[in-house]
């Protein structure tokens, strides 16, 4: 059985302590809750779970204890990004021997590829493992795109199942989605407020960095759509908006660590130079969650 990537899936904040070590208890509250809303898999170290700061070891222990916790309710994606092909095959063994369900692949960040090297980078980590692969396109974050030339030749590939759109372009989201259409291929919205869009032109689901906070109405703009009720789900989805446009009122991710810490759920700084709100945005963003019933 093909894997197939679908539904909402939260890209996990990695709690920390006052030191930047893993909170192991905060990181399981968190998968708990976010299984317990209804989300249909969880996502480590991606963006939202700042990658980018750990070690090798500290990556293997984050997967560790998310298959662990996670015991086999909902899949376990796992980041395994990197600049260079070689460390991205690196992670995705460590993330394979540790038993995630698939992993999912960031463009490189700071070098600038060309459409075929990204095609080899890609095809090279496919063929590195039998774990299902998500792409994962993020231009403002990297600087890089894959094209969707680039990204109906790599739908070629058995093992690669999809991809995560996080560029905030829907006509790109959509013409990724046209050129795939007919194969075992899924595109993910990545942008929080465009998960009903993307179902609606044939999409087949979200990795949503707001089902951290609200998993609940997250998970209903995916259920109530394929249940029929499109209207419930276009509801959900302007209901969600606000949340994720409140993003904007401090460094990424710190908005969404201190909405969980607004709601009891104990997920500690992001890592510097990352810091906290100001009183005023935290009070900004405490509105929108008491707006949306959850504190």
């Amino acid at each position: 059985m093909i894997f197939q990537p679908l539904g909402v899936v939260p890209p996990v904040v990695t709690p920390l302590t006052t030191e930047e070590g893993i909170n192991e208890g905060g990181l399981r509250t968190l998968i708990n809750h976010v299984i317990n809303g209804g989300c249909h898999g969880v996502f480590v170290l991606g963006t939202t779970g700042e990658f980018y700061g750990f070690t090798v070891e500290e990556k293997k222990r984050i997967i560790q204890v998310s298959v662990e916790e996670t015991a086999g309710r909902i899949p376990v994606y796992a980041g395994t990004a990197g600049i260079t092909t070689r460390e991205c095959i690196e992670l995705t063994q460590i993330a394979q021997e540790n038993g995630v369900d698939a992993i999912s692949i960031l463009t490189p960040m700071f070098i600038r590829p060309t459409q075929e090297e990204l095609y080899q980078h890609f095809k090279t980590i496919a063929e590195s493992t039998n774990l299902p692969v998500v792409l994962y396109n993020n231009l403002p974050k990297t600087g890089v795109t894959i094209s969707p030339a680039t990204v109906e030749r790599l739908a070629e590939i058995p093992n690669i199942v999809g991809i995560k759109d996080s560029t905030g372009d829907f006509s790109l989201t959509v013409e990724y989605i046209r050129r795939t259409r007919k194969k075992e291929f899924h595109v993910l919205a990545g942008r929080d407020t465009l998960i009903h869009a993307c179902l609606c032109h044939g999409g087949k689901g979200s990795i949503a960095a707001c089902a951290n906070i609200v998993p609940r109405l997250v998970a209903d703009i995916y259920d109530k759509y394929v249940t029929g009720d499109v209207a419930g789900s276009l509801e959900a989805q302007f209901k969600l908006a606000p949340l994720r446009m409140a993003f904007s009122l401090g460094s990424f991710p710190t908005v969404i660590k201190e909405g969980l810490e607004l709601i009891g759920i104990e997920v500690g700084p992001c890592m510097r130079p990352v810091g906290r709100m100001s009183t005023e945005e935290k009070r900004e963003l405490k509105k929108i969650l008491i707006e949306l019933g959850v504190i």
